[in-house]
């Protein structure tokens, strides 16, 4: 295993898991933890330097470490998601050399899929479902009943299984075979679920997914589908990502797509930043709406960008970036509203079941996105985020899941507040199919009329 890079300055946030009221000035470093030291010693039998990777090295892209958010130690790439010095959560790093000869050229000579980026991601396609290029729509029907000059709906329920996470599920699974799992897994609020189940069938792998024991029915039935071991855990997301941590100690074999290959799972998302600047022409929006579930999806969104900004394949302009959550389950808007930077964990409960992550893995990162982007966070209660799925549908013909209508409902209320300029180009988030959340909205979703089979009945229903 490599070493701790030395001169490595620590992530600035610093701490992150003392009590929210504690301010962030000491590194976890200087804070003795037996529990801590215990598991990461465990962890750190997981990142030894893995045979197949040095076999298969092209497997891996441009990937070249892992590398500490926190303290920014570096590590052999393989499974593992903490940090053996600081327990910090882990990131894949790059060569920068290889990320330097990706062109706009050699995008666009790709194929019409997220893996037309396959040269900034740390994974090539072993498991290919033919993921991402989803459409980019101007809202403009939304845009003038918001008031709101220019605004784009970036639409992923066009995926395989109707969510971007069939995005983060297709870098994990690559990577997953690529280091001789045979069994790939999760812990899941629904969408991921479905994306984990479907790749591995495709990837000829068995699949174990967990799941919170109330989650919607269509999810349930729309995992089940494709034949692998699905497991309906007594209690919430938290509950079962627990679980997952504890049985992926275990085994061995077992790739859980956020747990132990989570570094290269997240980097997936980093395609829904990469597409919204090619769909608009090679450039950045001025502000950008994102539900907020763990927060990776946000923070990438931002990386993608910076990426992008850097390799000099877009203009670096300033944008600014903007989170949703739903107020039953808003640890991350509660954390920036008081001006906190570590997130305190709560018990989820809201309609939204896709973001309800009460204790965010990656809510301090898209914090320091917010703040540094000049952005905000806000949260919707669940009346107004099925307001927000018909209005979304009534004037746009998208019929998004929960997530969607969390993220229109955020659109309005920081219009409202003023947080957000009506005058910038604005792109908001639709992550999921509304297919797969028809509970939320059957109560208000009903026909205008019955009417008897006559010409007679339908005028006096005064329909015309």
């Amino acid at each position: 295993m490599r070493r701790p890079a030395t001169g490595v300055v620590p992530h600035q946030e610093g701490q992150r898991d003392r009590p929210y009221e504690a301010p962030a000035t000491i590194s976890r470093r200087q804070v003795p933890n037996p529990a801590r030291e215990e598991f990461a010693g465990q962890m750190s039998e997981r990142l030894s330097p893995v045979t197949t990777l040095l076999d298969r090295a092209a497997s891996f892209g441009a990937a070249a470490n892992l590398t500490c958010r926190e303290c920014g130690a570096t590590y052999d790439l393989g499974p593992g998601n903490a940090c053996e010095q600081c327990f910090g959560p882990l990131e894949v790093g790059y060569d920068e050399s290889l990320l330097a000869s990706v062109t706009r050229e050699s995008i666009e000579a790709g194929p019409n899929t997220m893996w037309r980026y396959g040269g900034l991601l740390p994974a090539t396609p072993v498991v290919d479902l033919q993921v991402g290029c989803t459409r980019l729509v101007r809202a403009d029907n939304l845009a003038r009943e918001l008031g709101i000059r220019t605004l784009w709906v970036k639409d992923d329920s066009g995926n395989p299984t109707h969510s971007f996470k069939d995005r983060v599920v297709a870098v994990a699974a690559s990577a997953a075979k690529a280091l001789g799992f045979n069994v790939l897994s999760c812990a899941s609020t629904g969408n991921l679920a479905n994306a984990v189940a479907a790749a591995a069938a495709r990837a000829g792998l068995r699949s174990v997914v967990f799941i919170p024991h109330d989650l919607e029915p269509g999810k349930v039935v729309t995992t089940a589908v494709y034949g692998g071991t699905l497991v309906a855990v007594d209690g919430n997301y938290d509950d079962v990502n627990r679980l997952c941590a504890e049985v992926a100690g275990e085994q061995d074999d077992w790739a859980f797509v956020n747990v132990n290959v989570r570094p290269f799972y997240a980097e997936g998302s980093k395609t829904v930043g990469y597409e919204i600047a090619e769909q608009l022409g090679w450039r950045l929006p001025e502000q950008v709406v994102i539900p907020v579930a763990s927060g990776a999806l946000l923070t990438k969104v931002d990386k993608a960008w910076r990426e992008f900004s850097r390799l000099g394949l877009v203009e670096g302009t300033p944008y600014k970036v903007f989170g949703a959550q739903a107020t039953g389950c808003s640890p991350v808007s509660a954390a920036f509203a008081a001006g906190h930077d570590v997130v305190q964990p709560v018990r989820p409960s809201t309609i939204a079941k896709s973001l309800a992550i009460g204790n965010p893995a990656d809510g301090p990162y898209a914090l320091d996105v917010v703040r540094r982007t000049g952005g905000a966070i806000a949260d919707v209660s669940d009346e107004e985020i099925v307001e927000g799925i018909q209005l979304l549908a009534r004037t746009e013909g998208i019929f998004g899941e929960t997530a969607g209508g969390v993220t229109v409902a955020v659109l309005r209320k920081l219009l409202a507040t003023g947080q957000l300029d009506p005058d910038a180009e604005t792109v908001i988030l639709n992550t999921g199919d509304g297919l797969k959340t028809l509970d939320a909205v059957a109560p208000v979703a009903k026909p205008t009329a019955t009417i008897r089979p006559s010409l007679e009945a339908f005028r006096a229903a005064g329909l015309a």
